[in-house]
């Protein structure tokens, strides 16, 4: 029998796990279905619960090379063009959180962790070779791949996404949720964005039933566009490509200065966005789940990487300890179940009631997000940056430590 670890997916979680295991000695072999390690799609925002992590992986110092960090979270009125309120990213948020916010190209990020693993003799990585199934007899878990292929190991952990086949072998709960919001994507050289609007920020335009996300990306090179309609799409699609006008359709109501951003975005492509209910069961024996397979979620906390990060982090910290592998896989469940799910659901009730909401719902988010302070959003995100659920695994002296780096 093989004493590796198998983690179904090559994608962030997976070769996060990966790198947090070969960290503690431990060796894997990562199953990635796809016949070239990469990632699809732009950018994605990092918080500070992100750069506990990377320092526990071994990739804090690759991580804050490639990041741009922001000085700003602002939140926009799509309707009237003014500022509702915004969340200074300065040196009180980095002392008060341990670390800063930053954003980066999802591909840069994949590819911190792609070359860490090629670069330990601990992890093995196999493309064109998706797990179709799984079958366990209490020592070991033999997967089978889609080509027929059969792989044992000590144990598997299911990092293959939203659509992941471990899950079903686990959970069982069919397929996601639609949540009817359609996504498009787009990304701008710099010289193409309004000048008037080339802030250092990550910035939102929230209007009825739409908003707008820009911030700029790869040393300033690039801007991320994400555009977002409930449009109740009722069937899942990713990464399909879209003509402008189709784009336009959605916010035809906002803004001139706001639509303005929709018009610079080129080649655009669309997701219809889908999530699922929380559960409590990720283990089944020696299998588990982890980021998108056990807790997909919105993007609205833009917490989906972190928190499958943070997964890796607990994941190799609880294997660490003793021989005891199921135990561990299960007090690796349940210190995670929790807050993922709060960050599920919480992602579900911004899209409604921040991001998306008309009339005197809309007035009374302004007004209750722009008499907030510093101080008070500070304390309102505590949850999520303050208590990483990493406790135990990264330590205050190494948060300290990374609080002042800039990149």
């Amino acid at each position: 029998m093989s004493d590796r670890i198998l983690i179904a997916g090559g994608g962030i979680g997976g070769l996060a796990t990966a790198i947090g295991l070969a960290q503690k000695g431990i060796a894997s072999t990562v199953l990635e279905k796809a016949s070239v390690l990469g990632e699809i799609g732009a950018g994605i925002q990092l918080g500070p619960n992100a750069f506990h992590a990377f320092d526990y992986l071994g990739v804090g110092d690759a991580a804050r090379a490639m990041a741009v960090y922001i000085d700003n979270l602002r939140l926009m009125d799509a309707l009237s063009g003014e500022e509702i309120t915004r969340i200074p990213l300065d040196d009180a948020f980095r002392t008060r959180f341990g670390n800063p916010y930053a954003v980066v190209h999802r591909g840069d990020l994949h590819g911190v962790f792609l070359k860490a693993c090629q670069d330990h003799d601990l992890v093995d990585l196999r493309t064109s070779a998706a797990v179709a199934r799984y079958d366990q007899d209490g020592v070991s878990v033999t997967v089978e791949l889609e080509s027929g292929d059969h792989i044992k190991g000590r144990a598997l952990i299911g990092a293959d996404g939203l659509w992941s086949n471990i899950r079903k072998q686990v959970v069982g709960d069919g397929p996601p949720r639609v949540s009817g919001h359609t996504t498009y994507r787009s990304v701008i050289p710099v010289d193409q964005m309004p000048e008037d609007l080339r802030w250092n920020a990550a910035t939102l335009w929230a209007g009825p039933k739409c908003h707008i996300v820009h911030y700029p990306l790869s040393g300033w090179k690039q801007f991320n566009l994400v555009v977002t309609y409930h449009n109740h799409a009722a069937e899942p699609v990713a990464g399909k490509p879209v003509s402008h006008d189709e784009v336009r359709k959605g916010f035809e109501h906002v803004h001139p200065k706001a639509r303005q951003i929709i018009d610079k975005g080129r080649d655009w492509k669309l997701w219809v966005l889908c999530d699922r209910d929380p559960v409590m069961n990720w283990v089944d024996g020696r299998v588990a789940l982890l980021g998108d397979a056990a807790h997909p979620m919105l993007q609205y906390f833009a917490q989906g990487a972190c928190m499958a990060m943070e997964d890796a982090v607990c994941l190799s910290h609880e294997l660490s300890h003793g021989d005891d592998l199921q135990s561990a896989l299960l007090a690796y469940q349940d210190r995670r179940h929790l807050r993922t799910a709060r960050v599920q659901l919480q992602s579900r009730q911004i899209g409604e009631h921040v991001y998306h909401p008309a009339g005197a719902h809309a007035a009374l988010r302004n007004a209750v997000m722009s008499a907030r302070g510093p101080r008070e959003w500070y304390d309102q995100i505590d949850w999520l940056y303050g208590s990483t659920g990493l406790e135990g695994a990264v330590s205050p002296e190494t948060r300290r430590a990374s609080a002042g780096v800039n990149g």
